[in-house]
């Protein structure tokens, strides 16, 4: 699952994988983001194409349809959201990407939990695919957005049994694409993941678990 991540570079570090300038309708913003424990329920930097162009909006995450009488929910997995009742539409009309550094799991270590820092291995940003309520610009928590999630796979189910699905900067870019589904799709899903031996991961502080805290030693090994 996904559950927090570190969304901490500027925009740039992240926009610079996946399209020129021309191709945004962004504001450049030279200031670090600086979110090292990003949690459920704060509105997230969230990526999506509108008009052949990206455009970034704060959206709540988190999303609870107005017949859901339960806590919102803040992962989809990637093998039934396509048809599921309560995911589809978003799956259709409202494919994201949430960019971040890499995110945080937990592992039992005997009475306590020891969390994790998982990222790329070779340093670069990590493209989340992302579902949620459109239009993302509209401002205000009304239903939001959720990370999908897929099997973790090799070292990474050490960790945890699901991990967010990563996409490639190429499958990042067209999975946003508002002109494909069907089986394109299902293929990129497959043929654009991360793979998980591209991931690397350590142990860090247990203050990550106090979502007040921010700072940067949030993602240092310990």
């Amino acid at each position: 699952m996904c559950g927090r991540f570190s969304q901490s570079q500027t925009r740039e570090d992240y926009l610079s994988y996946l399209a020129d300038e021309a191709e945004r309708n962004i504001p450049y913003d030279p200031e670090p983001i600086a979110r090292y424990n990003v949690a459920p329920g704060t509105r997230v930097l969230l990526l999506s194409e509108r008009d052949e162009k990206l455009h970034v909006d704060p959206v709540h995450w988190g999303y609870a349809p107005a017949w859901w009488d339960k806590t919102p929910l803040i992962n989809a997995r990637v093998e039934t959201a396509a048809t599921s009742r309560m995911f589809k539409p978003l799956w259709q009309h409202g494919r994201a990407i949430v960019f971040a550094d890499g995110w945080f799991e937990w592992k039992k270590d005997g009475e306590k939990k020891q969390p994790y820092f998982i990222h790329r291995a070779d340093g670069k940003p990590i493209f989340m695919a992302a579902i949620g309520s459109t239009p993302f610009e509209r401002g205000d928590d009304a239903e939001g957005f959720l990370i999908v999630t897929t099997a973790a796979d090799k070292g990474l189910i050490d960790i945890h049994d699901r991990r967010p699905l990563v996409l490639s900067p190429e499958a990042a870019r067209t999975w946003m694409r508002q002109d494909i589904g069907g089986t394109i799709l299902e293929d990129l899903v497959v043929q654009g993941a991360v793979a998980a031996d591209k991931f690397a991961w350590y142990q860090v502080t247990r203050a990550v678990g106090n979502v007040r805290k921010q700072g940067s030693d949030l993602i240092n090994p310990i």
